[in-house]
Parts: structure tokens; C-alpha cells; sequence
């Protein structure tokens, strides 16, 4: 059994429990233990139990059900947890605004067990009978229902790749003659993923007759396979655990390019490509690039061909939107694009001293492992109670700890900072004199996500007013599959923050990359600074910078555009608070 279905296993576990109204710690530790062996590198069912206890969140009880699930494939503590409520009832914890407690009292008093009998009780007004309910919670209800279908099918871009690079792994090692590519949307990096295609291709001088039909009887063999949608000699598609489709594609050599490029995408980016073909005499297919007079081929075997012989340069995947990317490389013209190498430091985390899974001295020692130069910490203040969020004193209490281990980590430098919420009306949760003691204050929302547009952009704009706000956090305040976007009015957002100097992150959290691809395009694009940072809330969040970066990409940022890849000084200097005293 690998990481994922058993970090799924805790997962359900915990909303289960929150469903129950169980103890907070207790629901908090199966997170945390679904989040650790969710992004473990290593199987977690190969371990024993001393390697089991040495992982981050990972108790004698906890390691007891990874071993029970490892050696049966189930948890007895699970299935019992099961058998008290119909599976179903874990699809209504998706829609976004009902939450454990909304599902209880659903539950309990109307006997609504999955998201189809919900939509029916919203439509006959039935929810309007408990307590807390009515025509607009009704109507919430209703929208997020809405909001799901239109999402039905698609996954977080984390998950996808690890998905994705566990089916490849797999098919590596049974298939070591074969080459093996994921294309489509994982490739361009988009925020959500459907499919999951992978194109093979297979060296002849490295490989036996007949080893085609093997790959594709391996890759149907794969595990995780819960269904065969369709088996050849040349493509095969499965239905794996979790919902995924995957399609594996085997390709000639000499088409592999070409074959890259055509199913990668994006439709729109490949009718412009082939219609520039077509005006330079060749049709371009996912066979190759060629002549329409004698059907020679031109180019094929690699990306890079195809595009030099129509005049161009190769286009990063993460471009081909058909957002301008044709013409760029025509002229060439392309961004070079933002990295993972080219950051310095990383602006947004947090601790155990608020919900953070980490101490200070862990979360230094890993920046530190990484490379960094900088790091802020950045807890948060204390509208978010469930978080032991930090009054003024606490806040200045942190801030002396944190700067006192600065000199101990070799070159990193640890900046005092705060995540503070902007409250319902506009003000901020702690007071200027705290916030200007602060190293770096990131202003977020955090709740009221239901107000409307006029309300929240005056409330956002509100925040920004206080000249110790540093950067806007999560702008939008979405979650990826499960929450919408925040109704603003975001020129008027990104206006302000070029006029204040408040720059923009892009938040690196898989369920967030907030801001998207498009807003951060657009506020670039207007000269707003934008910082890139994983609001890690655990040493092995750190490493989701690789989200976020893709984004910024997407976003066809260059390194000059992210705050955090300068230099400490360079980086501190463009800070608001500094800008302003300067």
C-alpha cells in the first residue's frame, strides 16, 4: 500500500471525527498525519516502527493503524467510523460553506446523507426548519452544489503529480527501454487537472519484439487501477483510485516531439500553431511537422524542431494558452522565466506557537537545508482563536524569539513578522504601534468570505491604508475545489496596492495559488510587485514553493517581478514600511 490511499484513509478519519464533534487535538492529529504521509517521499508501509515514530506528527497509536493498514489494506478504527454514518455523507464536507457541525445537524435532524438528497431539502425549503438556516444559506447551499459539478472530474495539480509521477515510477520499472512523458494539463501546470496522459516512446535498439503489448499490459496492471476503460496496442486508458482517468499513448521516436507538442496543448495554443504551418506550406499533426506538396516530413522527433522550422522559438508549456505566447516567439521575444533557483527566501510561514506543526528552531534549521537566505515568520494574530492567534503582547513576545535566533542558522537571516487579519470592517486585528515593531506584516481575510463585491473591496482597500501592511496574503482567499474567489473589484485592489507599495502574493498552498495565473499576470502587467511564498504550516510545506512558482510562470513572471528573489537588503529595501520611511 503507498502514501496516498493511507494519508486518504487518515484524512476521512478526521473529518469523520469532526462530524462527531470530537476532540479538536484529536481530529488535528490525523490531519497532520495524512499531510506527513501524504508528502513523504519514502513508503511509509515499508517502515517499522521506530522509523514510523520518527516522522513529524507520527504517535505509537498512529503508527499502529499505518501498520494495520499496510499489512490488511484497512483500518479497523476507520470501518467503524464508517459504519456509523453512510460514506456519502463525507461528499458533503466538499461543498464549500457547509461545514462538520452543518453536516451533523443535517444528518441529525433531516436524515440528509449525500449531496443529491441535500439539493432536494434546499429546493422543498426544508433547511429553513433548523435552526441557523434560510432562504440565503439555502441558496449558498445551492450555489457550492453548483460549484461542484462544474469542478466534477478535477484534481489539485499537487495531487495529479503525484499521481502522475507514481504511475510513471511504476511503469520506469517494468519498461526501463521505454521513455515516459506526462503531457496535457499537468504539463502546462495548470491549477486543476482532469486526465492524466502519458506519452511512451521506445527505443527499438533497447528493447525486445513484442515488449509494446507488455507496457501496455503492465500499465493496465498498474495497482491503484480500479477499472479498464479501454486496452490496445498503442493506447490503453484506466480509471485509478481517487477518480482519476489516465491515458498512456506509445508513440514512434520520430513522433515524439510532435506528439509532445499536440498533447500538451492547450487547443487554443495548437490551432495557432498549425494554422502558422499552414501558412508556411506544412500541416502539423502529432505524427510530425510536414510538407503539404510532397508530404516529406520536416521536423518531428523533438519540440524544439518543430517550432524553429516555423520561424520560432520553443515555447515553455506553461505559456501555451494562446495568451500572446505565438507572437512572442515569433519575435523572439519569450520571457525568461521565474524559477525555483531563482528565490532567496520564502515571506509567509507559521509555527507551533499558532497552528504551525513545527517549532521555530525546526522551521529555521529546514529553510536553512534549502538554501535560503531569508525567511519570515509570520503567525497569525488573534481574530483566528482556533489558531492561538497572537494579541499585541504575544505578537512582540514572538518577535524577540524569533530574531534571537538569528546568527545560529549560518547565513539565514529570520525576519519577525505577523499574518494579521483584516476584520469584516475593514480594520486590522492588531494595532499600528505592534504592527510597526514587525520586520513584515502580511494582511489577509480570513473570514465574511459572503460579503459582497462593493463591501469587501472597500474592506480590503481599508487595510491597506495602514501604512505597516506589507504584503496582501492570498488575495482572494479561494480554495481550489472548494471555495470561490472573493467578490472584488480587483483594479481598484491592485491600484491601491502599486499606489501604497503593498506588494501581492502568490500563495503556494496546492489548494490556494492564490493568486491565480491570470490575476497575477494582470497585476504584474500594471507594475505590481508580487511576492511568491508557501505559507508552510509544517517543515514539509516548504516544499511547496514548486506550486506557487508555477503560477508565476503561468503568469509569465521574470525573476526581476518576484520580491523574494533578491537579495536580503534589496528585498527589505522594497518592503512598504521601508519605502515609506525612506
Amino acid at each position: 500500500m503507498d502514501n496516498y490511499p493511507i494519508a486518504q484513509v487518515f484524512a476521512e478519519i478526521a473529518d469523520l471525527l469532526e462530524i462527531k464533534g470530537e476532540n479538536l487535538f484529536k481530529i488535528r492529529a490525523y490531519r497532520t498525519a495524512a499531510d506527513t504521509i501524504k508528502a513523504w517521499a519514502d513508503p511509509v508501509a515499508r517502515m517499522d516502527d521506530t522509523q514510523l515514530l520518527d516522522l513529524p506528527g507520527i504517535g505509537k497509536d498512529l503508527a499502529k493503524k499505518i501498520r494495520e493498514l499496510a499489512e490488511t489494506g484497512t483500518c479497523r478504527f476507520h470501518q467503524d467510523l464508517l459504519l456509523e454514518f453512510p460514506p456519502t455523507i463525507l461528499d458533503l464536507l466538499r461543498l464549500q460553506g457547509v461545514g462538520p457541525k452543518t453536516v451533523a445537524l443535517l444528518y441529525s435532524a433531516l436524515n440528509i446523507r449525500s449531496v443529491e438528497e441535500l439539493v432536494e431539502a434546499a429546493k422543498a425549503g426544508r433547511l429553513r426548519e433548523l435552526k441557523g438556516m434560510g432562504p440565503k444559506k439555502e441558496a449558498l447551499i445551492l450555489k457550492a452544489v453548483e460549484e461542484r459539478e462544474k469542478d466534477r472530474g478535477r484534481h489539485l495539480l499537487s495531487d495529479t503529480t503525484a499521481i502522475a509521477a507514481e504511475l510513471v515510477a511504476y511503469l520506469r520499472e517494468h519498461a526501463p527501454a521505454a521513455e515516459f512523458t506526462p503531457v496535457g494539463s499537468l504539463r502546462r501546470g495548470c491549477e486543476t487537472c482532469g486526465d492524466i496522459d502519458i506519452l511512451a516512446t521506445i527505443d527499438p535498439a533497447l528493447a525486445p519484439s513484442g515488449v509494446e503489448g507488455s507496457l501496455m499490459d503492465r500499465f493496465v496492471a498498474f495497482p491503484r487501477v480500479e477499472r479498464i476503460l479501454g486496452a490496445g496496442d498503442t493506447k490503453s486508458s484506466v480509471r485509478i483510485v481517487g477518480g482519476y482517468q489516465a491515458d498512456l499513448r506509445l508513440v514512434p521516436a520520430d513522433s515524439r516531439g510532435a506528439a509532445m507538442q499536440y498533447f500538451t496543448g492547450s487547443k487554443a495554443h495548437n490551432v495557432a500553431l498549425r494554422d502558422r504551418a499552414i501558412q508556411h506550406g506544412f500541416k502539423l499533426n502529432e505524427y510530425g511537422l510536414f510538407k503539404v506538396d510532397d508530404d516529406s516530413r520536416v521536423a518531428g522527433e523533438t519540440e524544439e524542431g518543430i517550432y524553429d522550422a516555423l520561424g520560432m522559438a520553443w515555447v515553455p508549456p506553461e505559456l501555451r494558452e494562446h495568451r500572446g505566447e505565438i507572437d512572442a516567439a515569433i519575435a523572439r521575444t519569450l520571457p525568461r522565466l521565474v524559477s525555483q533557483a531563482d528565490l532567496r527566501g520564502d515571506l509567509h510561514m507559521h509555527t507551533t506557537v499558532t497552528d504551525g506543526r513545527d517549532d521555530l528552531e525546526d522551521v529555521a534549521a529546514a529553510a536553512r537545508r534549502l538554501g535560503y537566505g531569508y525567511i519570515a515568520i509570520t503567525d497569525h494574530s488573534k481574530a483566528l482563536a482556533m489558531s492561538n492567534g497572537l494579541d499585541e503582547t504575544r505578537a512582540l513576545e514572538h518577535a524577540a524569539r524569533i530574531r534571537a535566533l538569528n546568527g545560529r542558522f549560518g547565513g539565514l537571516t529570520l525576519l519577525a513578522g505577523i499574518e494579521c487579519d483584516i476584520l469584516a470592517d475593514g480594520t486590522l486585528d492588531l494595532a499600528d504601534d505592534c504592527l510597526a515593531q514587525l520586520d513584515i506584516v502580511i494582511a489577509s481575510v480570513h473570514s465574511h468570505y459572503s460579503q459582497g463585491e462593493a463591501q469587501t473591496t472597500e474592506r480590503i482597500l481599508k487595510a491597506l491604508e495602514c501604512p505597516w501592511v506589507d504584503v496582501l496574503g492570498h488575495p482572494m482567499s479561494r480554495r481550489l475545489l472548494q471555495r470561490e474567489p472573493l467578490q472584488v473589484n480587483f483594479d481598484r485592489i491592485v491600484s491601491a496596492a502599486l499606489a501604497k507599495g503593498v506588494a501581492l502574493e502568490i500563495n503556494c498552498q496546492p489548494d490556494r495559488l492564490d493568486l491565480s495565473d491570470a490575476f497575477a499576470r494582470s497585476a504584474h502587467e500594471r507594475g505590481a510587485r508580487i511576492v511568491i511564498s508557501t505559507d508552510a504550516h509544517s517543515t514539509l510545506a516548504l516544499g511547496n514553493m514548486r506550486w506557487g512558482v508555477q503560477v508565476a510562470r503561468r503568469a509569465w513572471l521574470t525573476p526581476d517581478a518576484v520580491l523574494n528573489t533578491r537579495s536580503l537588503d534589496d528585498m527589505r529595501a522594497l518592503l512598504r514600511r521601508n519605502r515609506t520611511s525612506a
